[in-house]
């Protein structure tokens, strides 16, 4: 049986498939556990500067696997704490990954799958993607973050007509939305993709780390609390070589080289 994700690293770049292509990629208890087993490896992977999520065949992630919940529902066992022994997890360890992380959407992002998304840096959709909340579609709330992430890229109203309505959005509109960075034909999508995954490997990885820490910080807390995180971050990455010699390269007028550390 093939392994339902897939982790591999060249050029810097740590590659994490969903390979449930039969199934759209839906999540089953145990992909879930393998998912956070393998988003945890890539955060603490040195080879792996940057990291790409992406799925196998038509879809990226069609969110939960509703025969496997179907039959939980059968046996009495509802969600069996789904969203906070996986769910959770997972949208904590890519979101609070201390390196970029790009979404590869290739397909339908619906329910989790699109939560998974929204918890990447930066999103590179295909143009024949598809986004849908979908949630309230089964009679469920938002999971994996959608609460939280969605109404801090569309804003508060867009947010709600979104989730209430679940009316899917092509990637045109998400890229208008703010919901994707940047829509490319479906054949493009992973040389695009792993163009900008190199390019951000190549970059001051410790850097990018305090960018993601600054915003998730400053997203709850008031400006003064931010400025002393800023200050914080900052004589962390003032420490770091890539710092100092692309302090030295900018003096020399030559081009700084990153080593991530």
């Amino acid at each position: 049986m093939a392994e339902t994700v897939l982790y591999d690293v060249t050029d810097g770049v740590g590659t994490i498939t969903l390979n449930r292509p039969d199934g759209m990629n839906s999540l089953t208890a145990e992909m879930k556990e393998l998912l956070r087993a393998t988003v945890v490896r890539a955060a603490a992977d040195p080879a792996a500067r940057a990291v790409i999520l992406t799925g196998a065949g038509r879809a990226f992630c069609a969110g939960q696997d509703l025969r496997e919940h179907a039959a939980n529902l059968a046996a009495g066992k509802g969600l069996d704490d789904t969203v906070r022994r996986h769910y959770n997890p997972i949208v904590l360890a890519l979101a609070g990954m201390r390196k970029p992380v790009v979404a590869a959407v290739n397909g339908v992002a619906a329910g989790a799958g699109a939560s998974l998304a929204w918890a990447c840096d930066l999103v590179v959709a295909s143009d024949k993607a598809r986004f849908a909340t979908a949630f309230t579609g089964i009679g469920l709330a938002p999971d994996s973050g959608m609460s939280w992430t969605l109404q801090r890229l569309v804003g508060r109203a867009k947010a709600a007509e979104l989730l209430l309505l679940g009316e899917p959005l092509t990637a045109p509109q998400a890229l208008e939305l703010g919901l994707a960075n940047r829509v490319v034909p479906a054949d493009e999508l992973a040389p695009a993709a792993v163009e900008l995954a190199r390019r951000l490997a190549a970059g001051p990885t410790a850097a990018y780390g305090a960018v993601k820490a600054a915003l998730d910080f400053a997203a709850t807390h008031d400006l003064a609390a931010a400025l002393e995180r800023e200050a914080e971050l900052q004589d962390e990455c003032e420490k770091t070589g890539d710092h100092h010699n692309a302090t030295d390269a900018f003096l020399n007028k030559a081009k700084p080289v990153f080593e991530g550390r």
